[in-house]
C-alpha cells in the first residue's frame, strides 16, 4: 500500500507524548457564577442561531458575537466582519496583546451546523434545552459550544484587564461542515492579513474522553483523516415495473453497497495512533486494555482486532471508513429505475490520497458498470480525485504543550494527555496547508459511548460544558502571560 508509514520523522516526540504529558497534582479550579451565567447565555444565543447551510446563517451568528464583543470594550477595527457572501461572513476577533513582536496564536472555530430536522428531533434542534444535566440543540456538541468558550473567554480577559503577550486571534467561521464557502480556507485565500500567526488552535478537535460521566484521558490532535465524497451510478435502460429484471439499477448499487458492508478496510497503525492505544491501554478497564494489547501486538491478535472494531469509534481509529449517506433512484413508482445514485462518504487514514481510494473501491466493486466519481467541496463531480493526502503531524512544542500540562495538572490532576487522530476531518487541514502548525485542543468532555455529533437529540453534560469554559481561561492565560 502507498503512503504507509511515511510522513512521521516529525512524530519522534508525539510517539512519547502521554508520557510527558502526564498531569501533576493540583486543585481542580471552578468556574464562577457570573462567567456560568455568561457563558450559558451565550451558548443558548448561538444554539438558537439556524447556522445549517440550507437555510441558515452564519453571517447572524457571527454578527451576534461581534456586538458580544463590542460590548465588552474591543474596538471595532478589530472585530472583522468578512466572507463571500451575505449569509457566509466569518468573525475574526483580535485581543491585542503587549507588542512583544511575537506572531499572534490563532484559534478557528466554525459557527455552522450540519442540517437538522425538527421531525427527527425529540426536542427542537435550534431550541436550548437544559434538562437531566444535559444541553440539547444542534451545535452542543459540534461545536458551538467551543464559540460560546471562546467568545466568553474574550470577554473575561478583557474585563480584567489581562494583558498578553502577543495578540490572540479567533476566527469564528463558515461552512466546515457543509456549503461552497469555508471560511478558514476564504479567510486564508482572501484576508491571510487575518491569519496569520505562530501556531493554531482548533477546538474542533481533541478533547477530554468520559468514561461514565468521568474524565479518563485528554486527547490533542496530532493527525487527522482526510474527507472524500464518491458518487456511485448504476444505469440501465429501466422498463415496466411488471416486468423485474436483474440489471435493475437499484438492485446493482444495493450489490455494491453490501460489498462496502461486507469489506471494511484493513487495520493499519501509524505513530500517532499506535501512541494513541498505547496511552489508552494503561488507563482502560481490564477487558479493553486485553484487546488493545492485542491490537498492538506484532503481529496483531486478528481476534482481538474483530472485538474492538465492534465499536465504530475504535474501528475508525484503525481504518480508512467509507459509509453511504444519501441514496437516489428511480422516477416512477411502476416503472423499474434507469438510475440509481449513492454518496459514499470516505474518511481516509494519513498517508492515502482520495483518488488512492476511489481505486480501492473501483476494485473492491470489481463491476464496469459501476461510475464511480469524486465529488469535490462544490457538488461538482470529477472522473478523478485529487492526489493531496492528510499534512504530517506539527512539530511537539514545548510553548504549546508546557502550559497544556500545567492547566490539566490543575483542573484534572493525574489525567493523561495522550496524543489522538481525529477520525473525522476538520479545518486544521487548510491551517496544517498553509503552513500553520495547528493543534486539536478542548477542555470539553463527551462521553465515550455517547458521540452524539451530527446526529439526533445532540447534547452535552452541563458540567462539561462549565469546565471547558474555565480550561480556555487558563489556558490562554498560561499560554501568553508575559
Amino acid at each position: 500500500m502507498s503512503g504507509k508509514g511515511k510522513g512521521w520523522g516529525i512524530c519522534a516526540g508525539i510517539v512519547a507524548l502521554s508520557g510527558v504529558l502526564t498531569a501533576q497534582q493540583g486543585t481542580a479550579p471552578a468556574l464562577p457564577q457570573a462567567d456560568r451565567e455568561l457563558s450559558r447565555a451565550i451558548f443558548k444565543q448561538l444554539i438558537e442561531i439556524n447556522s445549517q447551510d440550507s437555510n441558515g446563517s452564519v453571517t447572524a451568528a457571527a454578527t451576534a458575537m461581534r456586538e458580544r464583543l463590542l460590548g465588552a470594550g474591543f474596538p471595532a477595527e478589530d472585530l472583522v466582519l468578512a466572507g463571500p457572501n451575505d449569509r457566509k461572513q466569518n468573525l475574526v476577533a483580535k485581543y491585542r496583546g503587549t507588542g512583544s513582536g511575537l506572531k499572534p496564536i490563532l484559534i478557528i472555530c466554525h459557527l455552522d451546523v450540519v442540517e437538522a430536522r425538527r421531525e427527527d428531533w425529540t426536542t427542537n434542534p435550534y431550541e436550548f434545552v437544559e434538562k437531566d444535566g444535559y444541553f440539547y440543540g444542534r451545535g452542543t456538541q459540534d461545536i458551538k459550544e467551543e464559540d460560546a468558550d471562546l467568545v466568553t473567554n474574550f470577554i473575561r480577559l478583557k474585563r480584567e484587564g489581562w494583558k498578553p503577550k502577543r495578540d490572540i486571534v479567533i476566527a469564528l467561521t463558515a461552512d466546515e461542515e457543509g456549503g461552497q464557502s469555508n471560511g478558514v480556507d476564504w479567510l486564508l485565500k482572501n484576508r491571510p492579513e487575518l491569519m496569520t500567526a505562530d501556531f493554531v488552535l482548533n477546538p474542533d478537535a481533541g478533547g477530554v474522553e468520559l468514561r461514565q460521566g468521568k474524565p479518563a484521558q485528554m486527547g490533542v490532535e496530532a493527525t487527522e483523516k482526510l474527507y472524500a465524497d464518491f458518487r456511485l451510478t448504476t444505469a440501465n435502460r429501466g422498463g415496466h415495473s411488471s416486468q423485474p429484471r436483474p440489471d435493475n439499477a437499484i438492485y446493482e448499487l444495493m450489490h455494491a453497497l453490501e460489498k462496502l458492508e461486507a469489506q471494511p478496510f484493513p487495520m493499519e497503525l501509524n505513530a500517532v495512533t499506535r501512541a494513541e492505544l498505547e496511552a489508552t491501554e494503561k488507563v482502560a478497564d481490564p477487558a479493553r486494555a486485553a484487546l488493545i494489547r492485542g491490537v498492538l501486538a506484532t503481529p496483531p491478535d486478528m481476534q482481538a482486532v474483530a472485538k474492538f472494531s465492534k465499536d465504530p469509534g475504535d474501528s475508525a481509529v484503525l481504518r480508512t471508513t467509507c459509509v453511504a449517506t444519501m441514496l437516489k433512484g428511480g422516477h416512477a413508482p411502476n416503472a423499474l429505475p434507469a438510475m440509481a445514485q449513492a454518496n459514499v462518504n470516505c474518511r481516509i487514514l494519513p498517508g492515502y490520497s482520495q483518488e488512492e481510494i476511489r481505486q480501492k473501491l473501483i476494485a473492491l466493486f470489481a463491476d464496469p458498470e459501476l461510475k464511480i466519481e469524486y465529488v469535490t467541496d462544490s457538488g461538482s463531480a470529477m472522473a478523478m480525485g485529487s492526489e493531496r493526502k492528510s499534512a504530517p503531524p506539527p512539530p511537539v512544542r514545548e510553548d504549546v504543550f508546557g502550559p497544556l500540562r500545567q492547566v490539566v495538572g490543575e483542573m484534572w490532576p493525574g489525567m493523561p494527555v495522550v496524543p489522538s487522530m481525529s477520525v473525522g476531518a476538520s479545518d486544521s487541514i487548510y491551517t496544517m496547508a498553509a503552513g500553520i502548525p495547528s493543534y486539536g485542543v478542548s477542555g470539553i468532555g463527551v462521553d465515550f459511548d455517547d458521540d452524539r455529533a451530527h446526529g439526533k437529540d445532540e447534547r452535552l453534560r452541563v458540567e462539561s460544558f462549565y469546565s471547558g469554559v474555565e480550561f480556555y481561561y487558563l489556558y490562554l492565560k498560561a499560554l501568553t502571560k508575559p
